[in-house]
């Protein structure tokens, strides 16, 4: 069996504020220990489930360089660092099995939620053939174009019930209860370590019972972007248009991983600041 752990720290229990979640600020070094910790429950769980499995841990927040990997359970791969083809699924491919979110976040717009976001605070919406998704959705239909189920999510409880509208049969496992962007009614750490162990045991154990997020291709896909600079450099690509007041790029895409990389671009150029 190969297993993709792809895993974020908005989502991580105990996890409320941005102070916890960028490098610099108070708590962030508190966080990304957290996040560790929950990762190797899940690489645990997966390896008591099959001894056997192969299992790559693709660290998908921010800088992706934050899962501490002296700290990381040793019988899983790490990959980390940016730019990536896949973004927060890299390693992923048509020989993977499952795929597991650790620490995911509810998408932009969805509230109450524990910091949620799509990508960035400067992409104020994602559309896929006119539906919004967050980063939940575009990565579970992403892995669902490589036939790779989401079996098992992580999250506060908003989060979880987004993967449960689009993957029914998924496992989830809410860590926190979200008052709002930056309040939660949280679980002790230890706990949630212990119950994600046992849910990614019995997650990739019913695989095959849990159907891949599929979205076919031709895809349209349009970008609401807060950054009127990056709605300009995103126009220079060839097939992308401005649409919707001159805030919105917009596509067709072959498919929905084509139309994944379209906006991991968009979250780049709108990182640029003027000069």
């Amino acid at each position: 069996m190969r297993v993709l752990i792809s895993a974020d720290l908005e989502g991580i229990s105990g996890v409320v504020h941005q102070s916890e979640i960028q490098p610099g600020r108070y708590d962030y070094e508190r966080g990304r220990a957290l996040m560790t910790a929950e990762v190797n429950a899940v690489v645990a769980g997966v390896l008591d489930a099959d001894p056997a499995a192969e299992v790559l841990v693709t660290d998908a927040h921010g800088s992706f360089r934050n899962i501490l990997p002296e700290d990381l359970d040793r019988r899983a791969l790490l990959v980390r660092g940016k730019p990536r083809p896949h973004g927060m699924l890299d390693g992923l491919d048509e020989a993977t099995d499952a795929v597991l979110f650790v620490g995911f976040h509810a998408r932009a717009g969805a509230g109450p939620a524990v910091l949620a976001h799509t990508m960035s605070g400067d992409i104020l919406e994602v559309r896929v053939n006119g539906r919004p998704y967050g980063e939940i959705g575009l990565n579970a239909a992403t892995a669902g174009h490589f036939g790779a189920p989401v079996v098992l999510l992580s999250g506060d409880d908003q989060a979880c019930a987004e993967l449960r509208s689009l993957v029914p049969g998924a496992v989830t496992v809410a860590v926190k209860q979200a008052i709002g962007q930056t309040a939660a009614i949280t679980r002790h750490p230890a706990a949630v370590r212990e119950e994600l162990r046992r849910a990614a045991a019995e997650a990739v154990t019913h695989r095959a019972e849990i159907a891949p997020f599929a979205i076919p291709g031709p895809v349209h896909v349009e970008v609401d972007v807060g950054s009127p600079l990056a709605v300009d450099l995103a126009t220079l690509v060839p097939g992308v248009t401005r649409t919707g007041g001159g805030r919105t790029i917009s596509c067709t895409a072959a498919d929905v991983a084509e139309a994944y990389r379209v906006v991991l671009l968009v979250v780049h150029l709108a990182g640029i600041k003027p000069s």
